[in-house]
């Protein structure tokens, strides 16, 4: 078994700062990850799913959609959500010109892929609830399913169904069929 390299906050800034753009880390517990490029699919999935997101919630001004951007969960944790909603009320909390984002934001989602590690992914989605996370949604492209946690628990979405989210939306529901999230063309 490999010992484990463990770098502060400060330490994971600097290298973030020397990488080149295609290169992408997060930084786990104090430990550094290099996330592999995305497939097509995974790119496909992500836009459908942010196009969707975003328009709603600027026909709705409910606050603000973003993708690939660091987020700092706690002292030694920063996650880059594949697609992340931050609040209308909660932007005030964010300096939208600093990485990373020093906080939660109230949606982060991830597009699992078939490399990913279960016990990586849940540990991924106990840290963005811990940090104070509304709701985390794992999308699974090749099971064609989205996995909602949020601090009440969890619960499966498939084809032929639809996402429903009205608890971060209050008064408002979010709907998108799965299988317009998973069209390809």
């Amino acid at each position: 078994m490999g010992t484990t390299t463990k770098l502060s906050f400060e330490e994971f800034q600097k290298l973030q700062e020397a990488a080149e753009e295609t290169v992408r880390y997060e930084l786990d517990e104090g430990e550094l990850l290099l996330t592999p490029s995305p497939t097509a699919r995974h790119n496909i999935v992500r836009y459908n799913l942010r196009h969707a997101l975003t328009v709603f919630v600027k026909a709705h001004r409910l606050g603000l959609v973003l993708d690939e951007t660091d987020f700092r969960l706690a002292s030694n944790t920063v996650r880059k959500p594949d697609v992340a909603f931050i609040a209308q009320h909660y932007l005030g909390n964010f300096d939208l010109d600093h990485s990373p984002l020093s906080g939660a934001p109230s949606l982060a989602i991830e597009i699992i892929s078939p490399t990913n590690r279960t016990q990586d992914t849940t540990k991924k989605v106990r840290q963005y609830l811990a940090a104070g996370c509304h709701s985390v949604w794992l999308v699974y492209p090749n099971l064609r399913l989205v996995e909602i946690h949020d601090t009440s628990g969890s619960h499966d979405v498939t084809e032929p169904q639809s996402i429903h989210e009205e608890k971060l939306f209050p008064g408002l529901i979010f709907s998108l069929s799965l299988a317009v999230l998973f069209d390809e063309q």
